[in-house]
Parts: structure tokens; sequence; C-alpha cells
């Protein structure tokens, strides 16, 4: 019977002049697995017309194929001796004028793409045992299975000198255990915690530490920041001590590749474990925070922290070291610990995990968009007799502009049970609703009229041949209800996630599938999809306060909460049966969208554009009742930016909780201003603001971050904390002069309370706090 394992690294070597595909896996006894295939050969494609030229070039590696280009044209298969070839090839090729066609797959993934492997596998055939690697299969019988595997995760911190020459501490917590290994050289009074092990030196340490990882076996290694801080720091201490900082699991050391943009970004190649930085799994997890530092995603996700506070941490690592080692080993450890327990709360790993199986992608790539929707589409290309081309690295000619979504202009002002309605899954509707695919779209509309659906913005598909992508949506759709019905929450987000990513495939110029009519295609069906439903609810006699994109905000003028709901409901059916029977009539498709009725804001609040009498767009505030208490949500305002500074944020989130519960407000305004000039929220006066560029290059104008940085005694980093003070702007802790608190007064809070206060009828800020008295005495 074959075993059943998961990938966690597919990766190339060249061995004896052959390439070999490994992939590192783990199985569903948790024993780790290598199988090994030598048997595959890269290759791509040409059209026939140029089958001469790719002779000449690749001899006889090129072979005929029952298979032809989007647009019909025959083609021919060219094989390459060695991966790194087909670079080589595809250059030569275009030279002489012919295109190589999906010349651009990663071997390991062309070899996954072609079995229809995706995540797990199912292997048949005899094995070999071998230390630290496991199971070593070669030359299998691979094919796919369906199965989640349980992963071994090993969560790391290292403690280091200020300035990064010293190694103090490893802390391990996960898999395996939890320890804490200290270089000190001598007994320390009083003796150490039992999770304490210590070292006279750093080489003893690391090789201890070395041993430890191999002992636990984590199929995942993580932390905070790891990529960029502790394991390149690991790796030169290694070196310095002469040892092979191999983490993974064979002989090979760490492979850290680096962005070559301003982020400078890094990603740790590891044969047989994945490194999943717990920092970029909670950027990219739609958690929306003030920062993404430790400190601030454990308190706000697990309620608490680390165990030396923020303001002069780096000195007490240095005098715990010297003074209090267990101290700092507490310390260490419970970094560790912080990491583990943030991703078993969120359960990001294991999100991970489900889009890998539903892509094939590695777990630490899962976020490639343009790889994972490769890794679906080409099979079913494929299937239909069909090879893509390869990625364009000309890029397209001219502004390639792809339409938005429609933003319908706002009604500013306050109101009470406001109806809000949601297309579910929008553009994947929209995809399956008009035959929405690369392989179906009919350039220049040529055709007869009745083969084609002509879309609302004029692009043409066919008909009669159901697209590829459609038929994604189709069966994705149904497995996300599926996982929905089976609770299969993770499993649910990673098909939303996945879905949601097909029309960014389509507008981007770095994917094969890139174009502009049919990215277009999709936007404008749905500005024309809000447009007829936003009518749908005029003819019905109800106001359309704002629309944005798939939503919309109804105002359906029913002074009850509980009547708003029932009247919602039924209004939500009369507009979905209108707007499919718009769609039946004028494009001749059976609609596929499922408008939802998602809530009902007992108070709502859409603010003017500062400085105009017009509404602003993507900024609202709304209060929704509900058995479990009442929610404020705010969209887009100062309380849910993160350029704001954390008073202007606590005061526009308690000003509009006492607007939305009908409670008086000049008091509160007045003594709020007070407390501020006074100084108590003088720890919550400070600006966040990323520098785009280094700073240097900040030439024709200096932001006041930049003004800050400049200041900054110390490295900058991406982010800059400020603070407005009477000297201008200056660095968070490290300021010259007082708060400059008129300009909070002025600046943050009025703006704030006059979008509110201007809907009540009554005084003004200025009035609630006496300026306007005080510049009547001038």
């Amino acid at each position: 019977m074959p075993d059943r394992g998961f990938i966690l690294t597919p990766t190339t070597r060249v061995v004896a002049g052959r390439p070999e595909i490994h992939l590192h896996a783990v199985m569903e006894d948790g024993a780790p697995a290598l199988v090994i295939e030598d048997r595959f050969r890269p290759y791509f494609f040409v059209r026939a017309r140029d089958e001469d030229v790719a002779r000449r070039l690749a001899d006889r590696r090129v072979s005929p194929q029952a298979l032809e280009t989007l647009d019909g044209e025959p083609v021919l298969r060219v094989e390459a001796a060695l991966p790194r070839d087909v670079a080589a090839l595809r250059d030569r090729l275009a030279e002489a004028g012919a295109d190589a066609l999906e010349a651009d797959v990663r071997f390991p993934y062309r070899f996954l793409i072609d079995r229809g492997i995706r995540g797990a596998f199912a292997v048949s055939g005899p094995f070999e045992l071998h230390p630290g690697v496991g199971r070593v299969y070669r030359n299998p019988t691979l094919v796919p299975a369906s199965f989640v595997p349980r992963l071994r995760v090993l969560s790391l911190d290292i403690e280091t000198s200020l300035d990064g020459e010293h190694l103090y501490a490893i802390a391990v917590a996960g898999a395996g255990g939890e320890r804490c290994l200290l270089v000190r050289d001598a007994p320390v009074p009083g003796g150490l915690p039992a999770f304490v092990e210590r070292f006279p030196d750093e080489r003893t340490l690391l090789e201890r530490f070395l041993e430890l990882v191999a002992q636990a076996d984590p199929d995942v290694l993580t932390g905070w920041n790891i990529p960029d801080f502790d394991l390149p720091a690991l790796q030169r201490y290694c070196r310095r001590a002469g040892l092979l900082c191999a983490l993974g699991r064979g002989d090979d050391e760490i492979g850290i590749l680096r962005d070559p943009g301003f982020s400078r970004e890094a990603r740790v190649v590891l044969p047989g474990r994945v490194v999943l930085d717990g920092l970029a799994l909670l950027r990219g997890a739609f958690l929306r925070l003030d920062d993404y530092r430790l400190e601030t995603a454990a308190r706000t996700i697990l309620g608490r922290g680390k165990l030396f506070g923020p303001d002069d941490r780096g000195e007490q690592i240095e005098a715990s070291y010297r003074d209090d080692p267990a101290r700092l080993a507490e310390y260490n450890l419970e970094d560790a610990r912080l990491v583990r327990d943030l991703l078993e709360k969120t359960g990001l790993i294991e999100l991970s995990v489900r889009r890998s199986l539903l892509t094939g992608m590695q777990l630490d790539r899962v976020g490639a968009q343009i790889a994972a929707i490769d890794s679906l589409y080409l099979p079913a290309l494929r299937a239909r007799g069909k090879v893509a081309p390869s990625v364009s690295r000309e890029g397209p000619e001219g502004e390639a502009e792809i339409a938005g979504g429609l933003v319908l202009d706002s009604l500013p002002g306050l109101y009470r049970n406001i109806v809000v309605y949601d297309y579910k899954s929008l553009y994947p509707s929209l995809i399956r609703t008009f035959n929405i695919d690369p392989l179906t779209f009919v350039a220049g509309g040529d055709g007869p009229p009745e083969a084609l659906i002509v879309t609302p913005g004029g692009a043409a598909f066919r008909r009669g041949e159901p697209g590829i992508l459609p038929e994604l949506v189709a069966r994705l759709w149904d497995e996300r209800a599926e996982a929905r019905r089976a609770g299969d929450e993770r499993g649910a987000m990673a098909i939303k996630i996945l879905m949601n990513s097909l029309f960014g495939v389509l507008g981007s110029p770095a994917s094969r599938l890139f174009s502009p009519e049919v990215a277009n295609a999709i936007t404008r069906a749905g500005q024309h999809v809000i447009r007829i439903t936003a009518e749908a609810v005029r003819r019905a006699g109800h106001r359309v306060l704002y629309g944005d994109t798939d939503s919309l905000f109804v105002d359906i003028g029913e002074p009850d909460a509980a009547r708003a709901v029932v009247r919602a409901e039924e209004l939500r059916d009369a507009i979905s049966g209108a707007v499919a029977a718009e769609i039946a009539r004028t494009f001749g498709c059976e609609s596929r969208l499922e408008l939802e009725f998602e809530k009902v804001y007992a108070r709502f609040l859409l603010p003017e554009l500062r400085g105009a009498a017009q509404g602003s767009k993507k900024r609202y505030a709304g209060l929704v009742a509900g058995e479990g208490g009442d929610r404020l949500e705010i969209v887009g305002l100062e309380a849910v930016r993160r350029d704001a500074s954390a008073v202007a944020r606590r005061f526009q989130r308690e000003l509009l909780d006492l607007v939305f519960h009908d409670r008086p407000v000049e008091g509160f305004v007045r003594s709020f201003v007070t407390e501020l000039r006074a100084g108590r929220f003088d720890a919550e006066l400070v600006y966040k603001k990323a520098l785009r560029k280094p700073l240097g290059a900040y030439t024709k104008t200096t932001p006041p971050h930049v003004k800050a940085a400049r200041k900054l005694v110390g490295d900058a980093g991406r982010i800059v904390a400020y603070v407005i003070t009477r000297a201008g702007p200056e660095p968070a802790g490290q300021t010259t002069a007082p708060p400059d608190y008129d300009h909070y007064v002025s600046q943050q809070l009025k703006p704030i309370a006059d979008s509110v206060l201007r809907w009540l009828g009554g005084a003004d800020f200025d009035e609630m706090t006496g300026a306007r008295r005080q510049l009547s005495l001038f």
C-alpha cells in the first residue's frame, strides 16, 4: 500500500552531470523522507514553424507534440540536458527570432505540475534509511494524494551583545521541548533554572544548538524576523567558530537569499525543513496591528509580552547577562515561546499548509500568487491540448492601464439603521458569469454574435467553450462551501485567498496570463454590476449612501433596528432577482452573483472630505449592535490609520462612541484637550511612518518623518517613530524640546471633532474649547 507524504522543500541537484529532483518531505507518521527522481528532464516548447532553428540549437532533443499554442499553432517539445541550460537555450532562440513557451517554469515544480501533485503525494517503492534524512526513495512511483500533515515546529531566538559581535544565548521552544543555551565561562552564584544549559564559549554552545535541532527534528523553524537577524547571525557565528551552520536535514549550510530591492527582504533555503518567519506570516495574515514588533503582536493577540520593556531593552540585556544570567535566560526563552504561542493561536502555519495543499507551492512560497495559479492553470491547459507562453521579459508595450473597482460618491451625514450589502467573491463570480478566461478571449470580438459573450466593457469571450478559470472558480467555490460546512475555516480561508488572487494574476505583467483586456473585462463588469444594483435599490424607493467595489450602503428609512433586518433581507432578494434578470436580458448569461446582506449599522457616519462639502471615499464609521454588545467598526479614519498618533486614535474612538450612543460630547472634548495640554497623553503623541527610500534620496521634499530620522542617533530602520515638538519633528525617545501641544490640538483633534460635530447641530470644536473666544480678544 502506498505511503502518503507532504512536500517540504522541492529542490534540484546535479549529480554526475545528471539533474536530480530532491523532494524533502514529511510522511503521514511524522517521519522525514527524501524522494529522488533522476529520470525527468527539463523541457519547454517552441512553435512548429521554428523547427529549423530549434533543431539547429537543440540538436536531437526536439520532438513533435499533439499540442498547440493559445492561438492554435502546433508546437514542438525541446529538452535540455540541465535546468540551467533552459535559460541559455531560450536566449539563443530569442536571438534567432523564435519564442520559447513555458520556458520559465522551475524544474522541480514542472515535475510536480506534470504529475498533478500539489503538496501531498503517495509513494510506492523501496527505500533506504539514512541518518538525519530519513527514508530515501529513488525513482519511486509518485502520484497525487490527499491528507493534511501535522508539522513539528521549533521556535528559536538568540540574544547578542549590543554590537552583535558576541552571542550570549539561544532559546528554543516547541518540538523537542524548551531550552536556553547560555554562554557563561563560570558557574552562576545561586545556580540557573533547569531549562538552562551553560557553556564556556560560543563554539561549544553552537555545537550543542546544532545537536538540539537535529534531535528535535522539526519540519518548520520559526522565530521573529529570523531570516534577517537570527539566522544570518548564527551563520556568522558558526563560520567564526569553524562550524557548518547546517540546520536542515543533511549537511548543507543554510542559504540566505535577499530581495535586490530597497526592502532587502530575506528568504532562507534549508533542505528538508522550512523557515516560516512569524513576522512575515503575521504581516500577510490580514491582521491589522499598530506595528509588527513582537511586543505589539504578543500583547494584542496573547495578552502578554516580552519580559524586558522597550525603552532600554538593550541595556537590560547587557546588565542581565553580566549580573543576572537567569533573568536573561527567562527573557530569551519567553521570546521563543511568544512566537510559538502566537502561531498556535492564529493557526498561521496550518493556514500555510492548507494553501500549499491547494496550490502545490512550498510553505514559504504560498504567497507567490502567480506561481500558485500556474500550478493550477497549466495542467488544465495541457488537458485542453494547449501550452502557455513564457512570461514576457520585455514588459508590456506602453502603459497597460487596469481599471479599478467602482467607488460611488458618498452622501455625507450621520445616519441610523444603514444596511450593508456585499457581493460574495465578486470578481470570481464575474469570471463564472461571463466565462472570462485568456483561453476563451476573442481579440477584436471577431465571430458570430450568438457565439460570443460581450462583457460590459466590450471584451468578447466564446460562449460555447467553458473557460479554465470559470471551471476553477466553480470547483473552488464548491470546495470552500464544503470546508465551511465541515467547520474547516483554515481550508475555507486558503480557498478564498486563492480565488481572490485570480484577478491580480491577470493584471500583472509578471504573469504568463497577463492580459489587460481580460483583467479589464472583470473590473468593468464589476463596475456595471454595482451600477445596476444601485439602480435596483433606487427603483425600490431607497437611497444608496455609498458604494465601493463590491459593497453598497443603503438607507432603507427604517427607524426600528429589528424591522430593518427583516426589510433588508426582503430587499436583498428583490435586488438579486432584478440584477440576475438584467444580466440575462442584456448579455444572455446566467448570473453567478451572490448578494449577501452583511449587517445593519445602528449608527453610521460618512464624513465630508476635509475642506470640501463633498463626501470622502473609503472613510466611514459604524456601530453594529449585537447580542454580545455593540461593536464599533471604522474604515479609513484616523482611529485605524497607522500614520495617526495614538492620541488621535483614542480621541476619535471615544468621541464616536459617545455620538453613536447619543451621549453629550462637549464636556468630553473640553476635558480631553485640557488633559492633552497637561501632558497626560505624552506617551501617545508618537507618529510612525515608513521610509520608502534611503534617507539621502529625499531631496525635493523633506517630510516630518525624514527630518526626525536625520536627527536620530543610530540606525533609523524602515519605520520612523517621531514626535512634533516645539523644535519640530524629533525622534521618539530622543526629543530635545517639549511637545507642541498646539500642533496636536489643531492638526489632530480639531479635524476629527469637526467631522462629527457638524452633524449634531450644536457647537463646533473651537466653541467647545474656547479657542474662538480667545481669538476674539486680539
